[in-house]
């Protein structure tokens, strides 16, 4: 059950991530899903290195968008330079 849920949190960041971010990207709910899912995990590590979380506490919604935001920039970036020498 906590896979699921992982995804549809992962799904939700993902969806959150691409609105506070618009424009064109490649990919569609499977892309959205691991961008969520992998900025929630960002979140968290950078949570638990900065004190801001406890072992075993789980990154916020907010963290987890911020963080799905990041990996998005950091996707486009390497997305669209792969684009333009293709």
């Amino acid at each position: 059950m906590s896979i699921l849920m992982t995804l549809i949190v992962g799904l939700v960041v993902g969806a959150l991530a691409k609105l506070v971010m618009p424009g064109k990207d490649p990919g569609g709910a499977i892309v959205t899903i691991l961008l969520g899912v992998a900025g929630a995990f960002i979140a968290g590590v950078l949570g638990k290195a900065l004190g801001w979380y406890e072992v075993g506490d789980g990154p916020g919604i907010i963290a987890s968008v911020i963080g799905a935001v990041i990996l998005l920039a950091i996707y486009r970036a390497v997305i669209g330079r792969n684009r333009r020498f293709a």
